[in-house]
């Protein structure tokens, strides 16, 4: 995990079971890490997602909450390079309104101010 308080992004890598259903990760995530950093400023998350190798839903309040704070600040949530398989479950729960999805293979080669401009200003230029 990595945060620019100056620039308002952080960087998490997520691994292992996403598990909603059972153990309400993303409640977790959200009251223990994010509103964290939401009062600090920071209001642009990275979620590397390429080591979820399952996922399993439940209610969507919490993405739906988290999404709804970073709209109000001109933020936003992408989940990076979640596998396909995982990516079919997120999907299917239709939370892929809330969190971005997306795929940049090399990402380990940018360094992380360079990885969150590279994010940043393609999503930018996807809302203009």
């Amino acid at each position: 995990m990595i945060a620019d308080y100056a620039e308002k992004y952080a960087v998490i890598e997520l691994i292992g079971e996403w598990n909603d259903a059972i153990e309400n990760d993303i409640m977790s995530l959200k009251r223990d890490v994010i509103e964290k950093f939401e009062y600090e400023g920071i209001y642009k998350f990275i979620l590397i997602a390429e080591n979820v190798l399952n996922f399993h839903s439940s209610d969507k309040e919490y993405y739906e909450e988290w999404y709804e704070e970073v709209a109000d600040a001109n933020g936003w949530i992408v989940m990076l390079n979640m596998p396909e398989a995982t990516q079919h479950d997120f999907k299917k729960a239709k939370l892929n309104r809330y969190v971005e999805l997306y795929d940049l293979p090399n990402w380990r080669t940018y360094k992380p101010f360079h990885l969150f401009k590279k994010i940043d200003n393609e999503l930018t230029a996807r809302l203009t």
